[in-house]
C-alpha cells in the first residue's frame, strides 16, 4: 500500500511537472511570436513608408494603403502570424490628403449615395437601374452618373459625403470632381466591411461584383497579379487628361485582403498610359507587405 502511494505521488508529481512546463512553454512561445510580429510590423511599415515617399515625392502621386486582415476561415486567418495583418495594423499613406482630380472614381461616392437612397426607399434595382449601374461601374460610362448628379444636386450629395467623414467637396458646380486618396480609402473600408451605406449585404455584394468585372485592368489588378498570381481585385478606375487613378480592394490567394488607392498625374500621361505606373506601385506595395521576405529587414528605396 505504501509502495502504491509513493508511486501515485511520483506519477502525479511528474504529470504536474509536465503540464506546468508545457503551459510555461506555450506562454514563452506565444510571447516570442508576439515579439516577432511587432518587429515585422515595424519593419513593414518603415519599408512601406519609405517606398511610398519615393513615389510621391514629386507631388504627382498620392497613395493610401489599408490592410483589412484575412478572410474568415482562410489559410492566412489560421496562420500563427495572423495578428501581423490585423485590420488597420499596417495602414500607411503618402501625400494622401492632397486634393486631386477624381476622374471617374467619383462614381464610388455617387454609388454610396444611391445605396443610402435605396436604404431610405428612394432607389431600387429596376432593370433600367441595374443596366445603368453596369455601364457606370464596369465600363465607366458617364451618362447615368451625370444624370443622377443633376437629379439629386451636387450640394445634396456633398452633404451626404460630409456626414460620412469623407472629403466633402467632391462635387462642385462647374468643376471637375475632386477627392483625396485617403477619402477613397475610407469609402472602400465601408464597402469592404459592410458599414454605412453598405450595411445591406446584397447591395454590398452587387457593387463588389460589378467592380470585379470592370474592364480597365492594367492598374491595380495587373500589379497585384504580378506580385502574386491568383490575386483578385475589385476596383474603380478614373482617367481624365493626364489623370490616372485606381481605387481597389485586393484579395490574395491565401485570403489576406487590403485596400489600395493610387492617384497619379503628370509625367506626360495621357489616356491610360499612367496605369502601368499604378501597376508598378501596386506590385511593390504587395511585395513589401505580403511578400515572402516581408518584415525581415529594412530596405533602402531612395
Amino acid at each position: 500500500m505504501r509502495v502504491l502511494l509513493i508511486a501515485t505521488i511520483i506519477i502525479v508529481g511528474s504529470l504536474s511537472y509536465f503540464f506546468n512546463n508545457s503551459y510555461a512553454s506555450t506562454i514563452i512561445d506565444n510571447f516570442k511570436t508576439e515579439q516577432a510580429i511587432k518587429k515585422k510590423q515595424k519593419i513593414i511599415q518603415t519599408n512601406l513608408t519609405n517606398y511610398l515617399n519615393t513615389v510621391t515625392k514629386d507631388g504627382t502621386a498620392s497613395v493610401s494603403f489599408y490592410n483589412l486582415g484575412a478572410e474568415s476561415g482562410s489559410a492566412a486567418a489560421n496562420s500563427k502570424y495572423a495578428k501581423l495583418y490585423q485590420a488597420g495594423s499596417l495602414e500607411t499613406e503618402s501625400n494622401a490628403h492632397a486634393v486631386k482630380t477624381a476622374a471617374s472614381t467619383y462614381k464610388l461616392y455617387l454609388t454610396a449615395y444611391l445605396m443610402n437612397q435605396k436604404s431610405n426607399g428612394n432607389f431600387s434595382w429596376t432593370t433600367e437601374n441595374t443596366d445603368n449601374f453596369d455601364k457606370m461601374i464596369v465600363n465607366s460610362e458617364n451618362d447615368f452618373a451625370e444624370a443622377q448628379i443633376d437629379k439629386y444636386g451636387a450640394s445634396t450629395i456633398s452633404t451626404f459625403i460630409k456626414k460620412q467623414g469623407w472629403y466633402p467637396s467632391v462635387f462642385q458646380d462647374g468643376q471637375a470632381a475632386k477627392t483625396t486618396s485617403y477619402s477613397l480609402q475610407l469609402l472602400l473600408e465601408d464597402l469592404a466591411t459592410g458599414k454605412g451605406a453598405y450595411e445591406n449585404e446584397s447591395d454590398q455584394a452587387k457593387i463588389l461584383d460589378l467592380m470585379g468585372k470592370q474592364i480597365y485592368r492594367t492598374g491595380i489588378p495587373a500589379g497585384a497579379s504580378a506580385a502574386d498570381s491568383g490575386t483578385t481585385v475589385q476596383d474603380k478606375v478614373g482617367f481624365l487628361n493626364d489623370t490616372n487613378n485606381d481605387a481597389g480592394i485586393v484579395t490574395l490567394p491565401n485570403g489576406q485582403r487590403y485596400i489600395l488607392v493610387v492617384m497619379t498625374n503628370g509625367h506626360n500621361q495621357s489616356g491610360l498610359s499612367g496605369f502601368s505606373r499604378i501597376a508598378e506601385i501596386t506590385k511593390n506595395v504587395q511585395k513589401i507587405v505580403y511578400g515572402s521576405d516581408a518584415g525581415n529587414k529594412i530596405e533602402n528605396y531612395s
